[in-house]
């Protein structure tokens, strides 16, 4: 995610023309935003991050239905 936060950045800098950014080529913007599609799209495919991150939040979501429903359990019965 860093990486498209950079190129996002590189693009507001070269658009508003501030500092040393206002006569970096279009091409380095353009880069930056291949480079974060690259990451997405091969290598977080690849190394299975995007998997984990599905995993991940499962795993977050039957964690909390397990302690709702112990707390629940907990809870005495009228």
């Amino acid at each position: 995610m860093w990486l498209l936060w950079i190129a996002v950045a590189l693009l507001l800098l070269k658009a508003l023309g501030l500092g040393p950014f206002a006569d970096l080529s279009w091409w380095w913007v353009a880069a930056s935003f291949g480079a974060a599609f690259f990451w997405f799209e091969v290598v977080e495919r690849r190394l299975g991050l995007d998997k984990k991150k599905a995993f991940d939040e499962l795993e977050r979501a039957k964690q909390e239905r397990i302690k709702r429903t112990l707390q629940e359990a907990r809870r005495p019965r009228r």
